[in-house]
């Protein structure tokens, strides 16, 4: 049975004038509508859905058992201005008395909350897989330098009205917030307080993604985490789950299914039709476990002579670290050591800005793999403002592009966007090769669920937009007959 106690329409409340150059309007306007969920008596763990849902991202689901606070996931809202408005309002849970924290994986729309949720007072342990904290690291650490970048880029032009505009956390608070990390290895029993115990099995998806399974004496809670397409050619396979009371499973493609084909032929077609006609080939890519993927199949095509000699670039600092953390834990991906090796040197490493910058400079045909894979921020903005007006050049993404980003826009056909408050003409060919997605699809997702042999008392679809989430858990009902539900912000529930 499902009891639902509680649901906080401030979660729904949407500030216009959110942004790095007011957080000190946001601090007090808040401070005394700051609610906190509340512990509520029930024969059951109870579920506080506080993030990743009607949104792939911004994950963070509490936990509460007895009088253990367990946060599953701790991750930035991005994409929709609408969304990202919400990382700057407080919490509804006090972060003091959250007792430690749970991640599926590294990726900042499930962890990048965590240095301002330490910032906040957070004290306890972060729970997650070794690859995980060791991506974190890196992660953590260039989303607080960019915060502390946006912040300055913003006082330095005076366009904010507080002196000086706040950064959202800095590097400093990332740097605190890894000091919390506690790593566990898959398979390894963790205990908390009262009974609850955890343990991690590989999700797939990226390097140390997991799926989390949350054991008390009244039920076993389940996680999908994201979860990564069976047999990906670098990611080893989602581990089947045989039983769970209650599934939090991800609909990221909850309403579609990828393109079949051999990712490397169309690699293949694109780079040299592109090539042959003079231009290049840009790459904007997330630079945990997506640029990884990309370097593995340029690796293979260059081996094989099947792409011609034009110079390959990885141009961000964050995959080319991502890049060496790869290669430190073979075993858990399907890459042997030479191949991983391989991936890893097949393009020339650009670390410095001026390096960067001299790529856009030279007219001699190209690829260039950059981060971010939405195009969000970082240097790819850069290269898009030079590649996107040549008709001769090709913008190539690799998966899911989130409302609200550059990315989506330009593969819905978008004439021009909005970069560095220019608007910049969209004459290269745009592509999006779904089939390097390192997300499970619908019917991978419907595959991975009839593993259970027993229905789970509820499944709740979560990190979807909407449309996604609700296909899916129509699919799910129709199919399996199981309860199913989509949750809504802030809702939470007594599983009992």
């Amino acid at each position: 049975m499902i009891k639902h106690t509680s649901h906080d329409p401030s979660d729904r409340t949407v500030r216009p004038d959110v942004g790095p150059e007011n957080a000190h309007a946001v601090r007090d306007a808040n401070a005394a509508s700051r609610r906190s969920v509340s512990v509520e008596q029930g024969s059951g763990p109870r579920l506080t859905f506080l993030g990743g849902v009607g949104t792939v991202t911004g994950s963070k689901y509490l936990i509460e058992a007895a009088s253990a606070r367990i946060l599953v996931d701790c991750g930035l809202f991005q994409g929709l201005k609408t969304l990202r408005l919400k990382n700057w309002a407080p919490l509804s849970v006090d972060p003091r008395s959250i007792g430690a924290v749970v991640l599926t994986h590294a990726h900042l729309d499930h962890s990048g909350y965590l240095p301002l949720l330490v910032k906040n007072g957070f004290s306890g342990k972060i729970i997650c897989t070794e690859a995980t904290r060791d991506l974190c690291a890196v992660l953590l650490a260039d989303s607080g330098y960019l915060q502390e970048r946006d912040a300055e880029y913003a006082n330095r032009h005076s366009f904010s009205k507080h002196k000086p505009a706040l950064p959202l956390y800095t590097r400093r608070h990332a740097e605190s917030a890894m000091e919390r990390f506690a790593p566990i290895s898959f398979g390894q029993e963790h205990s908390f307080a009262d009974g609850l115990k955890l343990r991690f099995s590989p999700a797939g998806h990226i390097l140390g993604a997991a799926i989390v399974e949350l054991s008390s004496g009244a039920a076993k809670i389940v996680f999908s985490g994201d979860l990564g397409r069976p047999n990906s050619a670098t990611m080893v396979d989602p581990t089947p789950i045989r039983r769970a009371d209650y599934l939090i499973v991800e609909s990221t493609y909850g309403n579609r299914k990828h393109n079949d084909g051999d990712p490397e032929q169309s690699l293949a077609e694109i780079i040299n039709e592109t090539a042959a006609r003079g231009g290049s080939v840009l790459v904007p890519s997330f630079a945990v476990g997506r640029a990884q993927t990309i370097l593995f199949h340029l690796h293979r095509l260059k081996a094989a002579k099947r792409i011609s000699g034009l110079p390959i670039y990885l141009d961000s600092p964050m995959a080319i670290d991502a890049s060496g953390i790869f290669c430190d834990h073979l075993g858990e991906h399907k890459l042997s050591e030479p191949e991983c090796r391989g991936a890893c040197n097949v393009a020339r490493y650009v670390q410095s800005v001026d390096e960067s910058k001299s790529l856009n400079s030279n007219p001699m045909p190209k690829v260039i793999v950059s981060a971010s894979g939405m195009a969000t921020g970082g240097r790819v903005l850069h290269h898009l403002k030079w590649a996107a007006p040549d008709p001769r050049n090709t913008i190539l993404f690799t998966g899911f592009q989130a409302a609200g980003t550059r990315g989506a826009a330009m593969v819905a056909g978008a004439r021009s966007v909005k970069i560095h408050g220019q608007e910049v003409p969209i004459r290269a060919q745009v592509r999006n090769l779904d089939v390097l997605s390192a997300h499970a699809d619908a019917d991978e997702i419907m595959a991975w669920l009839r593993n259970f042999e027993v229905p789970p008392k509820m499944t709740f679809v979560t990190h979807g937009e909407p449309t996604a989430s609700d296909a899916l858990r129509r699919r799910i009902q129709d199919e399996f007959g199981w309860n199913c539900g989509v949750p809504d912000l802030g809702e939470r529930v007594v599983l009992s």
